[in-house]
């Protein structure tokens, strides 16, 4: 799937937008005195959207900086001086529109076809104002008023996202899922105790045969669906086993050979790597810096066999920090930020821990190489879109669902209105 692609209107252009579909005319004193007196909110999937200027109420009609929502929702805008004119165009993967607003011109145009504004477009207190449902209707979103919270509830159009599933100790019930995701990890693997690579030890082994259904044609229809196999290899710092492999090198070069062959040898397409745990204790600079040799080493020799590399890391906002997310960014192809276990793994993962883990990460690598890790043991069909919502929010790469097998209908469902699926 394509990765969305937003461009922003320079800073100079500040744009404010009202919730009620027209244009009104408001003195700039009205503004001032709205200001104080009739505080709002606007929440987009269900989380708060912050703005440099407060949005406020002007004679029952919703002001905010349009600059940010704009942003918020992908639509790329452009100004042009010499004509005042405002374009704004659909963002990739949606339906093709675009949108021109001219300063004092109650005509504006939508694919070319002329739309009568009640109001023109016009500057109150260097702020270019212009209607928020009209104009966030055009690009597919759903806005409400919620009168009793005071709020005005966007809801994004769903968006092409890359999403990869994982499939690991329990995920047979729900197979059917798999031909939906762009990419599928099959945790199958782990490094042991003993800091050796297996496919045979503890829950995250290679499966015995279902019926006709065996590992090697799983993998097979997979691929054939059009959904990318990938070999996850799960471990635990616990017990010292990832530290002991980073510091072995001929342990390390054994793991990776034997990683990269069986990746190879079974018909997968990459390989995921979850190693957790690094960084809790001792030297965090030292397991840092061990880590991102460790990937180098493993980059190496997995693009050298035709294969893809992504990472699963804890967040940065989390209690481990023995992730270079600067430099692995610059190594693997893909980074899934876990934002998750934040609390009790049963209850919604804190959103506003997620926003922070997704912005602490945008710092460090670049937003195309980001995934966004969503568990299904916290979320469910309510709170689920909230967290999708950022990945959009972000224009983050994509998302990664743990896992199959937990997902359950309704989730599953809720999703496929915010995500357009493969």
């Amino acid at each position: 799937m394509q990765t969305l692609h937003k461009k922003w209107i320079s800073a100079a252009l500040s744009l404010t937008i009202a919730a009620t579909g027209v244009f009104t005319t408001v003195p700039a004193a009205s503004v001032a005195e709205a200001a104080t007196s009739s505080k709002i909110s606007i929440t987009l999937d269900g989380y708060n959207l912050p703005f440099p200027v407060a949005p406020t109420m002007i004679k029952g009609t919703t002001m905010v900086p349009f600059r940010t929502i704009s942003e918020a929702l992908g639509i790329t805008v452009s100004w042009n001086q010499s004509a005042k004119t405002i374009t704004a165009t659909s963002p990739a993967g949606q339906t093709s529109k675009k949108v021109i607003l001219k300063m004092n011109d109650t005509t504006a145009t939508v694919n070319g076809q002329n739309v009568t504004l009640a109001v023109a477009p016009q500057s109150i207190s260097n702020n270019t104002m212009i209607p928020l449902s009209f104009f966030s209707q055009q690009f597919g979103a759903d806005v409400k008023w919620n009168a009793a919270a005071r709020t005005v509830e966007i809801v994004s159009p769903a968006e092409d996202l890359y999403t990869l599933g994982f499939y690991a100790i329990s995920s047979y019930d729900e197979r059917s899922f798999v031909p939906d995701f762009d990419s599928v990890a099959y945790g199958w693997s782990r490094i042991t105790t003993d800091g050796e690579f297996s496919t045979t030890s503890t829950e995250y082994k290679w499966p015995q045969a279902a019926g006709t259904d065996t590992p090697d044609t799983i993998i097979q229809n997979t691929a054939t669906q059009g959904t990318s196999p990938y070999l996850m290899v799960y471990s635990v710092d616990g017990h010292g086993e990832l530290t002991k492999n980073l510091q072995d090198a001929t342990l390390q070069n054994r793991t990776i050979s034997a990683i990269v062959d069986t990746a190879t040898s079974k018909g997968f397409k990459g390989i995921v790597l979850d190693f957790e745990g690094l960084g809790w204790s001792g030297d965090k600079a030292k397991a840092r810096t061990e880590y991102n040799a460790f990937i180098q080493n493993m980059s190496a020799r997995a693009h050298q066999a035709g294969l893809k590399l992504t990472l699963a890391l804890h967040p940065l906002n989390s209690s481990y920090t023995g992730y270079d997310y600067k430099t692995l960014g610059t190594l693997a192809d893909d980074l899934i930020i876990m934002a998750y276990d934040y609390a009790d793994k049963k209850s919604p993962e804190p959103i506003a821990k997620v926003d922070d883990a997704i912005q602490l990460a945008v710092k460090q690598v670049d937003k195309s190489k980001l995934i966004l890790g969503i568990s299904l043991s916290s979320e469910d069909s309510s709170s689920v879109n909230t967290k999708i919502g950022l990945a959009k929010r972000y224009d983050l790469k994509g998302i990664a669902l743990w896992r199959l097998g937990i997902i359950g209908q309704n989730a599953w469902t809720a999703m496929h209105k915010s995500v357009t699926f493969k």
